[in-house]
């Protein structure tokens, strides 16, 4: 009887502290995100994706922390900010392939996968876009098949259409139907937590504005 009472005390100790952790890593995601979503300068764009990555080393096995420390890094890659731009784009795909290591298939990992192809694109379309661009359309491609319901895969074809001249097939006749469909899913989309991925609706809405 002794046994099972230090056996069942050793259980609920675990539970305690896993739960204790969750906590305290939604709490660190929540605030981060938070800071994410007003960071309005470069310098403020750099530490936000720092303390992602802060998150992420110390709870290896979530995935959220290098998706967003890659997003970051995809969109500063765009931007010009931090450095080199190539190394940039790569330091972000080594961060999503340590989410990937976990959410293989991953609807939101491959729209973060895309978008780091873009931003190796962009730094040169002409000698680029063969490979480059082929590649992000495969993995938001790949990324509606994973999760018919995420509109962001739709978002992004509609913007990267909407950047594209219309003599490349791009334009806003060919956006538009994107980002309406993407508003569509977004009219139902739920995000698993307050920390999932939930980004994209007001710059889907911004498109069919542009467009009309």
């Amino acid at each position: 009887m002794k046994n099972v009472v230090i056996a069942l005390s050793a259980i609920i100790l675990l539970v305690a502290n896993a739960s204790a952790q969750s906590a305290k890593f939604a709490e660190a995601m929540g605030k981060t995100l938070k800071e994410y979503g007003e960071a309005k300068t470069d310098e403020a764009l750099i530490a936000v994706e720092a303390k992602f990555e802060r998150i992420a080393e110390a709870e290896k096995t979530q995935w959220l922390p290098y998706y967003y420390a890659a997003m970051i890094k995809a969109t500063m890659s765009m931007k010009g900010i931090g450095g080199d731009k190539d190394k940039v784009a790569d330091e972000a795909n080594e961060l999503i392939t340590k989410a990937e290591a976990t959410e293989k298939g991953n609807s939101e990992v491959l729209v973060v996968k895309s978008m780091i192809q873009t931003a190796k694109m962009i730094i040169d379309p002409m000698s680029r876009y063969m490979k480059n661009g082929a590649e992000a359309a495969r993995l938001l491609e790949e990324a509606k098949k994973a999760d018919p319901t995420n509109p962001r895969p739709y978002y992004l074809q509609a913007a990267n259409l909407k950047n594209t001249p219309e003599q490349y097939g791009g334009g806003c006749g060919a956006a538009k139907p994107l980002a309406e469909k993407a508003l569509a899913l977004y009219a139902s989309f739920k995000a698993k937590s307050e920390i999932d991925p939930s980004w994209g609706k007001e710059s889907a809405e911004a498109i069919v504005a542009a467009c009309k």
